[in-house]
């Protein structure tokens, strides 16, 4: 989801962000754990694939190949030691990585098309908990040194990880919960809309 990350990655055009777009969807996984701690405006959670498919393509098919995806990938533990950063973001990155990379890789590599990012960051953001993204380049680094000391004792943070969410915004900065998907075992929540309607 929208991010002020310019980050230490290469990007195209030197830009500073992304509008996210009416209809945009995302996968990600919760991590509640870490909402306490979380003052970006959103619930703590990993990034696994943003953006995905545009809500109006989600129909019963999508739906059964991302419950395939996601039943082929066991549960997985996430723990969160300690603090990196972005220009203007403050993260907890989650250890071990190959999982998320895993899945985000299986999603990609069955739609191509969903390119993380929108291709903005080469090589592609590492997967991670934003924690802050609020600041300006003038005052970031003394704000996130203090919320670090504030937010030091709660970690580290130990998440088990059982399924993907997926959510879908409406351009103005509000998401919201369109399915969840089990890991290992398939799909839990109403269907978006019949049976290949609409074709992929």
């Amino acid at each position: 989801m929208t991010e002020t990350a310019a980050a230490t990655a290469t990007t195209r055009d030197e830009p500073s962000g992304w509008a996210d777009l009416p209809g945009d969807t995302a996968l990600s996984i919760r991590v509640p754990e870490a909402d306490d701690l979380v003052s970006a405006g959103f619930p703590a959670h990993v990034t696994v694939l943003y953006p995905f498919l545009n809500e109006s393509r989600l129909c019963a098919s999508a739906h059964a190949d991302l419950a395939e995806v996601f039943a082929a990938h066991a549960p997985f533990t996430l723990t969160f030691t300690g603090f990196r950063r972005y220009p203007g973001v403050l993260y907890l990155p989650p250890e071990p990585e190959a999982p998320v990379r895993a899945l985000t890789e299986s999603l990609t590599g069955r739609w191509p098309e969903a390119v993380p990012y929108r291709g903005i960051f080469a090589p592609p953001l590492a997967p991670h908990l934003t924690l802050a993204n609020h600041e300006g380049p003038d005052t970031y680094e003394a704000a996130y040194d203090a919320l670090e000391n504030r937010l030091a004792p709660h970690l580290p943070l130990v998440s088990q990880v059982n399924e993907v969410h997926l959510v879908v915004t409406d351009g103005a900065g509000g998401w919201r919960d369109l399915r969840t998907y089990r890991l290992g075992e398939g799909v839990a929540g109403p269907a978006l809309c019949d049976a290949r309607t609409k074709r992929m």
